[in-house]
């Protein structure tokens, strides 16, 4: 028990600073963000607990707020994707995630891939028509939110592939 929630704070506090301190500078044509500190939410033990996954994503998402300097989009987000986690988890692995016998830091397959996927879009999604907040530039929220979310996945699949290496 402790140790999941010494694991679980060491990924928060790392994944935080390297958003801030390393990714937050990343810019690619003035809108093309990558977000990795999402793989807090996307990695969080899957019979962890929800009220806690929930309470740690609104303070991380608020932590990027203050970051950003972005009025509380990061924390909608992040709260909005561990709201919805548990359907995006059943959605991707279906019988598996029932039994609770998904791991999320084995190599990437389809459904793991899936499941990086809809989160990070959905995350991104949230986050950007928030931040733009304006239904008349919907084709804009779509390229930002599609082209960052390739960033972020690839991002996120280096990072998971360098925290996680195999064991053999």
């Amino acid at each position: 028990m402790n140790s999941a929630i010494l694991g679980n704070s060491a990924r928060f506090i790392l994944l935080l600073a390297s958003q801030v301190l390393i990714f937050n500078h990343i810019d690619l044509f003035g809108f093309i963000n990558p977000f990795p500190y999402v793989l807090f939410i996307i990695l969080y033990p899957v019979n962890g607990n929800k009220s806690g996954l929930l309470a740690a994503s609104f303070l991380l998402g608020l932590l990027m707020d203050m970051f950003w300097n972005s009025g509380g989009v990061h924390a909608a987000a992040c709260l909005v994707l561990a709201y919805y986690r548990p359907a995006i988890f059943k959605f991707s692995f279906g019988l598996s995630y029932e039994y609770q016998t998904v791991r999320l830091n084995d190599s990437l397959t389809p459904e793991r891939f899936s499941f990086l996927l809809i989160a990070v879009i959905l995350h991104h999604f949230v986050l950007f028509i928030l931040e733009v907040f304006r239904f008349n530039f919907l084709w804009e929220i779509l390229v930002r939110t599609t082209l960052s979310a390739i960033f972020t996945i690839i991002t996120c699949i280096i990072v998971i592939y360098i925290i996680k290496p195999n064991k053999r």
